[in-house]
């Protein structure tokens, strides 16, 4: 599977603007945001989530609480494991987590979008 990466959060010397993040929270706080999209991509490229943990530079518990804490709060689980054995475990991301995914980089894209809009607007 391709590698898709998304502009990365953090930068040295950012120009003046309007940035933006999307959270959206559930019933044990947040549920979708920027980095659980990344990890879910990751594991999607990976498939496991030690080996998109390491790719983040991320904890494994860390990434597996955030895996732990979407499947809990979806309606359906967004990562599904398998056990280990000959060939080891592995973790695949559901059609709900591909679709978590889609809607959040549209939403994404629309903020970025609106954000833009209203700085021109400013003549920042």
């Amino acid at each position: 599977m391709p590698k898709v990466y998304h502009g990365h959060h953090t930068k040295k010397n950012p120009k003046p603007g309007f940035r933006g993040r999307v959270w959206i929270d559930g019933p044990e706080g947040t549920f979708i945001g920027y980095g659980r999209m990344v990890l879910l991509e990751r594991i999607m490229e990976h498939g496991s989530i030690t080996k998109a943990a390491k790719s983040m530079e991320m904890a494994y518990r860390h990434a597996w609480d955030l895996v732990d804490s979407m499947n809990r709060q979806s309606k359906r689980p967004f990562v599904v494991l398998a056990t280990g054995g000959k060939g080891g475990g592995g973790a695949q991301v559901t059609a709900a987590g591909k679709r978590a995914i889609k809607v959040f980089w549209q939403f994404h894209k629309d903020l970025e979008a609106f954000l833009k809009r209203e700085e021109k607007k400013l003549r920042l």
